[in-house]
This record gives structure tokens, C-alpha cells and sequence, in this order.
């Protein structure tokens, strides 16, 4: 599974480009949390990060805490002065947690 899964990822990653003004939102999803970046491919440095590892005080469900992992990141984004993106789903299927943390990021206010 996780061959293919890299495989996609690669396919996807021929196509997505993150630059300074619209970096690439990357998700990676382990069993316990979601992490999630804002790359810029151009400089290749990362210009904001948050995951589901730092929520882990609270009782939020999985899917919960993927929403608000979106949110927090989303906020960062904005401080930064950063409206749109493009997703990178890393070769993960668009449901469960990866389509909560993208309906979060879309609340706080970031376009894909």
C-alpha cells in the first residue's frame, strides 16, 4: 500500500509547484496525527507548519483535530500574508482526515 501511495504522490508532485506568493500544501498523515507544511519550492524552505501532535491535550476526535489543524495553519498563513495555495495530498485518497484538514484550511480563509 504504502509503494503505491508514493507512487501517487510522485505522479501528483510532477504537477504541483508551491512558490513564495502561492506555496504548496503538503499533508502528511501517519496513524496517530496529520502534519501539514507550506512549502516553497522555489527557495525550498518551509514558511509555516502545524499538526494534529500539538493538539494533543485536548478531546478532539481524529477528524476533529484535522479540522482545526487546518484552522491554526490557515491563521498562520494569514499572518503571513498568504491567501491562496495549492494542495498536495501526497498521494492520499481526498477523504477522512485529509478532507477535514482541507475543509478547515478553506474556513480559516486559504483558497485551492
Amino acid at each position: 500500500m504504502e509503494k503505491r501511495r508514493v507512487r501517487r504522490h510522485k505522479s501528483i508532485r510532477k504537477k504541483v509547484f508551491g512558490t513564495a506568493e502561492k506555496p504548496r500544501l503538503s499533508v502528511y498523515r501517519s496513524l496517530k496525527y496529520v502534519y501539514v507544511q507550506l512549502i516553497d519550492d522555489v527557495a525550498s524552505n518551509t514558511l509555516a507548519s502545524f499538526s494534529t501532535f500539538q493538539l494533543r491535550g485536548t478531546d478532539l476526535s481524529r477528524m476533529e483535530a484535522a479540522k482545526e489543524c487546518g484552522r491554526r495553519l490557515a491563521e498562520k498563513a494569514k499572518k503571513k500574508g498568504i491567501d491562496t495555495v495549492t494542495f498536495d495530498r501526497s498521494g492520499y485518497k481526498y477523504h477522512g482526515r485529509v478532507k477535514a484538514l482541507a475543509e478547515g484550511a478553506r474556513e480559516g480563509g486559504l483558497t485551492f
